[in-house]
């Protein structure tokens, strides 16, 4: 379903493969790993692989719960692009979609094009595409038009970012795509945009589920943009240890599997005090509160709740200023 000589094409691609352009731009480079990486040709015309029933479903089951995580953020953000003829995709790290949203009167085309579940759209079999390219990278792209790298993809438009799980894995990519001529770069950039943030969303409620019983954190010095700072994200126990850190928190505290396999304060991480005798008299200090409010402020309800006398209770809240 090209729009132009499927020909000029694959000379275009060819041209630009061969010359310096691979060194300037990220789609001529992925071009160039279709054609000598994966042994691709641009004028093949055969639409993408289709997985079984069976194949389908074991990829679904792979996702687990994200695809249930996802599907708010899927509907929001078919709500804000389907009226402008674009279809919402969550495509596993294989670069198979596993759940879609979609106007039934653009199924047809859809379908035709392989924007559908069970279709395999990675770069190794489809060459650049706005799934397959954004999982090779590791990084929100769009492919517009004739930056596909088939012939028969070059009507369409697609713009997707990656999920990463929370030990910052690639897990999973979220796609918009339009077949729509009257695309025009503008509307491009704000779907570009929605499906970051919808990504993102999608990214932070998966980490936060991965560590229901941990107080989830947002790191600080995280001013490098929005996209960042929402996903900036660490998970730390109820002795204020860090048990979890999501893809842009390791990034930007420079952690990795190995540093969270020790014990890590959070208080040292997040460049807080770090002063040993005032982080005990802190926490004693929370301790003392919360137990005082679970005994309605009886000094000695609480005082035998911690196993120790009135007086030496009072004591404590004397040294601690607590009234």
């Amino acid at each position: 379903m090209g729009t132009q000589d499927d020909g000029l094409h694959a000379e275009h691609i060819q041209s630009a493969v061969t010359g310096d352009a691979a060194a300037q731009s990220a789609v001529v480079a992925s071009w160039g790993r279709s054609m000598r990486l994966y042994g691709l040709k641009p004028d093949e015309g055969t639409p993408p692989n289709m997985l079984t029933d069976q194949e389908l479903r074991e990829a679904r089951e792979e996702l687990g719960s994200l695809i249930e995580t996802a599907e708010i953020a899927l509907d929001r953000l078919y709500s804000a692009v389907g009226g402008a003829g674009c279809c919402v995709l969550l495509a596993d790290k294989n670069g198979v979609p596993v759940d879609r949203r979609g106007y039934e009167g653009d199924d047809a085309t859809f379908c035709k094009a392989g924007l559908w579940t069970g279709a395999v759209w990675s770069e190794e079999c489809e060459g650049t595409n706005g799934i397959g390219t954004a999982l090779a990278e590791q990084r929100a792209l769009t492919i517009h038009r004739d930056q596909h790298f088939r012939s028969r993809n070059t009507a369409l438009s697609c713009t997707v970012a990656p999920i990463f799980d929370h030990r910052g894995r690639l897990m999973a990519a979220i796609d918009v795509s339009s077949a729509r001529s009257d695309l025009t770069e503008g509307f491009v950039k704000l779907i570009a945009m929605a499906v970051v943030d919808a990504a993102r969303r999608v990214e932070a409620e998966n980490f936060r589920l991965a560590f229901p019983k941990a107080r989830i954190v947002m790191a600080q010095g995280s001013e490098r943009g929005h996209d960042r700072a929402l996903n900036a994200l660490i998970a730390v126990d109820e002795d204020d240890l860090v048990v979890g850190a999501s893809r842009s928190a390791r990034a930007l505290l420079g952690l990795t599997d190995e540093s969270l396999s020790s014990p890590l304060p959070a208080a040292n991480l997040l460049g807080q005090d770090t002063d040993a005798e005032r982080g005990f008299a802190a926490a004693e200090r929370s301790v003392i509160q919360r137990i005082l409010r679970k005994a309605d402020g009886n000094v000695s309800i609480a005082a035998n709740m911690m196993g120790m006398s009135r007086a030496t209770l009072h004591r404590k809240l004397k040294r601690l200023g607590l009234n």
